[in-house]
């Protein structure tokens, strides 16, 4: 157990309340109220407090950085079953072998270079992470993903010629814009190229991605406090 037991009750509070809001935002939306997971964001979160969320019941978990989470949760993992960590942040080709071994899913699938990198590291380990394709539905140029007119003939890329099971997709609103629009493009792609998973939606937006289809939602700060900002 948690060597500091009011930690561990602020972290299953906060817990239990990002879970009952998830629920809300689905049956406001008519859908099953276990239809959008959470996936809790632990950038930057010390082993001991994600230590915590596991007591209080959580196991999926997401890491913006390989070399961050190949320092915790090997450990973690070893320690508890049943964890899926999910890779949400740009992935290196000189880090697909440690991403592989470590992770479950890889969200951020979002050019060939990348894709082709991951398909020799399977066919070499037989490891099979879920993948999903990052979309930069804003076009942002400094933002990583595929463009939504990318989509179809990358993710058709991905499966045809590179023999890659991609199982959803995955996206980034801009900051400054309403997000609505952003998880309905998504879902819309996601819909015409036959994906079922939809990983959409942060803190502030989470309601509105679970009203166009999300299955997964990241969420950190609402669980864990304010990042350090150092």
């Amino acid at each position: 157990m948690s060597a500091d037991p009011q930690a561990a009750a602020n972290v299953a509070t906060r817990l239990r309340l990002v879970r009952d809001e998830i629920a809300v935002a689905a049956r406001s939306a008519g859908r099953n109220p276990e239809a959008a997971k959470l996936v809790a964001v632990t950038k930057t979160v010390p082993a001991g407090a994600i230590e915590r969320a596991i007591e209080a019941g959580q196991r999926i978990f997401g890491e913006n950085r390989v070399q961050e989470a190949h320092r915790k949760w090997p450990a973690l993992k070893a320690r508890h079953a049943g964890i899926e960590l999910h890779l949400i942040g740009p992935l290196q080709t000189n880090k697909v072998c440690e991403a592989v071994a470590l992770f479950d899913v890889i969200e951020t699938v979002d050019r060939p270079k990348l894709a082709r990198a991951l398909a020799e590291e399977l066919a070499r380990t037989g490891k099979r992470p879920r993948l999903f394709v990052q979309v930069n539905t804003g076009e942002e140029p400094q933002k990583a993903g595929i463009t939504p007119g990318e989509a179809d003939g990358f993710v058709s890329l991905c499966r045809t010629d590179l023999g890659l099971a991609i199982e959803g997709l995955m996206c980034i609103p801009p900051f400054d814009e309403e997000p609505s629009m952003h998880f309905a493009l998504l879902a819309k792609i996601a819909a015409r190229l036959g994906l079922k998973e939809l990983s959409m939606g942060m803190s502030g937006d989470f309601a509105r991605a679970i009203q166009f289809g999300a299955t997964y939602v990241r969420i950190g700060t609402a669980i864990f406090g304010a990042r350090p900002t150092d």
